[in-house]
């Protein structure tokens, strides 16, 4: 309890090192309520990464954004955004917009040659999530889509162990993400943007592209089909939306060599017991069943505040462990998720050796498979965005 406690004291009030020369200033586009806990509070413990500017379209927001947080400069109204990118002093964009506005927003900023750590998912659409990787790369500039669970040490080891073959094939893989509805969201609040279509609303987008991820990487391989998927559309809202909207999402996966996938996410789990009045604890698991026994990863989103890995052999006696760090040293136990994946993305950006990273190529595979999901249930894919870089963009901000 008391390692607990501390780490998670350390984890969300690091204390600040000083910044080498040579660091990175980041831009933040949108006051957003992710942003603290996915840059600001790691940034905190990096020396070669500081926050230096935040852009919103009110300017109240933005002003109170970065007084709260300590951040030097401030862009607002109308052309806040693009006012942020064409600030010479930013290196690094971080882009927390909603799902719908990632891809207009990202390839601005990389035609105006910013490194860029895009929330998940990376666009509403597998072209869209192409496009941007194979400009990046055009560009000479990083793009890091920011599915953070897949950086820390817990998620690695689970692989390695998979990997060693100490249980033999690989057979299956599950990840969960269920939790009950005052978790996420405001409750009967269809103005959220979870629940806005043109705006990639949706929860296979918002906490289905984890465990997708996850079973992906956990085979790595791509699946061939889907085998079989189900939604739980939104109670509320317009027609359009309950047509569209899942707070709920589950499907089935083939992958080569014989091996299989179940996904499962719920914004909105229903209670148990009476009337289903009882609320269920979260559950956030990944398991990976193999031909010689099972690995269970217990709460691989967000592994800091607490988690476990049971190794269960079919011959053999089964153990625990933990892994905070990696087993070369690399990291410290209270890092966060955000704070691993801080030090890849700066890694990258620097021509260091990143301990992991996620491809474009892995960026893009996700959406396609998320498309592919929407599709299945019959709910659809998300659209697309009109907004369309000209030559005279690029020209003008490269």
């Amino acid at each position: 309890m008391f390692e607990f406690i501390g780490r998670l004291s350390k984890a969300f009030n690091p204390t600040p090192v000083p910044k080498s020369d040579g660091v990175l200033r980041c831009g933040i586009l949108g006051a957003a309520k992710i942003a603290p806990l996915a840059v600001i509070i790691p940034t905190k413990s990096h020396s070669e990464f500081i926050i230096s500017a935040v852009a919103a379209r009110s300017k109240d927001k933005a002003e109170a954004f970065a007084k709260k947080h300590g951040i030097e400069k401030v862009y607002s109204g109308a052309t806040g955004y693009q006012d942020l990118l064409d600030d010479k002093d930013i290196d690094v964009i971080y882009n927390p917009l909603p799902n719908g506005l990632h891809y207009e927003w990202t390839l601005k900023a990389l035609a105006a040659g910013k490194h860029v750590l895009l929330e998940k998912p990376s666009t509403n659409t597998e072209e869209e999530a192409r496009i941007l990787f194979e400009y990046a790369d055009k560009k000479g500039l990083v793009l890091l889509e920011a599915a953070h669970s897949r950086f820390h040490p817990a998620f690695i080891r689970v692989k390695e162990i998979i990997d060693s073959g100490e249980l033999g094939k690989l057979k299956n893989v599950k990840s969960t993400l269920c939790v009950p509805r005052m978790m996420v969201g405001e409750g009967k609040n269809d103005n959220d943007i979870r629940y806005q279509l043109e705006l990639g609303g949706g929860i296979m987008m918002d906490m289905g592209c984890y465990t997708l991820m996850a079973v992906r990487t956990t085979i790595g391989a791509e699946p061939l089909s889907v085998i079989s998927a189900s939604a739980t559309p939104i109670a509320f809202g317009t027609e359009e939306q309950r047509k569209t909207i899942d707070i709920g999402t589950e499907a089935a996966l083939a992958f080569p060599s014989d091996v299989t996938a179940e996904i499962q996410c719920h914004s909105r789990w229903p209670g148990w017991g009476p009337f289903g009045l009882l609320p269920r604890y979260p559950d956030v698991k990944l398991e990976a069943t193999c031909e010689g026994g099972k690995i269970t990863l217990d709460n691989f989103v967000v592994p800091t505040l607490y988690h476990k890995i049971q190794v269960v052999p079919i011959n053999g006696k089964k153990r625990t462990e933990w892994a905070y760090t990696f087993k070369d040293g690399t990291g410290e136990d209270w890092w966060l998720t955000y704070r691993y994946q801080l030090e890849a993305f700066v890694d990258k950006i620097k021509g260091r050796q990143p301990k992991t990273w996620i491809t474009g190529e892995e960026s893009i595979g996700n959406m396609k498979w998320i498309e592919e999901i929407y599709k299945a249930t019959g709910f659809g894919v998300r659209p697309k965005s009109s907004f369309v870089l000209s030559e005279a963009d690029v020209a003008s901000t490269a």
